[in-house]
C-alpha cells in the first residue's frame, strides 16, 4: 500500500533561486560522477535535485549521456516519492562520469526558465490538485512518466528533451509551491511531449514506408 508523500514546506522563490545557485556553484572542475553530484545536493531535497537535473535540457545544447543518466536519476525520485522511501541509486548509476565543465554553463543557462517560473508561480494555488492521496499519487505518476519520456531515444531530434524538462520542472515547481496550476501546466507538457513523439514515429514510418515503396516497386 502506498504511503502518501508529506507536503513539502513551500520555499520562497528567491531561496530555491539561491539553493540551486549553490549547488552549481560548489560543482567541482573538470570531471564527476553522479554519486558525486548527489552528494553536493546533500539535503537540499529531492524536487531541488530534480529541478536541477532538468535545467540542462531547457537550453538547446546538447551533451551527449546525461539525457540517460539524469532522466533515470529523476525517474528514481518519483519512485521514491511514490513509495515513500529514501532515494536509492544504483551504484553502476552513481559512478556515470558527468563532464562537469560543461554542465556549469548548461545549468547556468538553464536558471532562466527558474525565474521565469518564479514570476508566474504562486504558493498553495489551485492546492486541491496538489493535496490528497490521490493527486499525490497521480501526480508522482505523471512525473516517472515523464522521466521516463526524457530518456526516450530522441535526443537528436529539437525539443525532444525540452518538453518533458518542461513537464518535470512544472511538476516540481508545483510540488514544493504547493501550486496545482504548475502541475497543470506541467500535465500539459507531458500531453505535449506524447503527442509530439507521436508524430515523430509516425512521420518516421510514412517516411520509411514511402522508402520501402520506392526502392521495391
Amino acid at each position: 500500500m502506498t504511503r502518501p508523500i508529506p507536503p513539502s514546506a513551500p520555499l520562497g522563490e528567491q531561496s530555491l533561486r539561491t539553493q540551486l545557485e549553490g549547488i552549481i556553484e560548489r560543482l567541482p572542475t573538470g570531471s564527476m560522477s553522479l554519486g558525486e553530484l548527489l552528494a553536493i545536493i546533500g539535503d537540499e531535497g529531492l524536487l531541488v535535485l530534480s529541478i536541477l537535473l532538468t535545467l540542462v535540457f531547457l537550453i538547446p545544447v546538447s551533451i551527449p549521456g546525461v539525457s540517460t543518466v539524469f532522466g533515470a536519476a529523476i525517474l528514481l525520485v518519483g519512485l521514491s516519492r511514490v513509495s515513500g522511501r529514501p532515494l536509492w541509486v544504483p551504484a553502476r548509476l552513481a559512478a556515470r562520469p558527468l563532464p562537469a565543465d560543461r554542465l556549469r554553463p548548461a545549468l547556468t543557462g538553464g536558471m532562466a526558465w527558474v525565474r521565469r517560473l518564479e514570476r508566474i508561480s504562486r504558493p498553495y494555488r489551485l492546492s486541491s490538485l496538489v493535496d490528497g492521496r490521490a493527486q499525490q499519487l497521480f501526480n508522482n505518476l505523471a512525473f516517472i512518466f515523464a522521466a521516463l519520456l526524457l530518456m526516450a531515444p530522441f535526443g537528436f531530434v529539437p525539443f525532444s528533451n525540452t518538453i518533458p524538462a518542461i513537464a518535470l520542472l512544472l511538476y516540481a515547481v508545483g510540488f514544493i509551491q504547493r501550486d496545482g496550476v504548475a502541475v497543470l501546466l506541467g500535465h500539459l507538457a507531458t500531453i505535449g511531449t506524447v503527442v509530439y513523439f507521436s508524430v515523430l514515429i509516425g512521420g518516421g514510418g510514412l517516411a520509411l514506408q514511402h522508402l520501402w515503396q520506392r526502392f521495391a516497386g
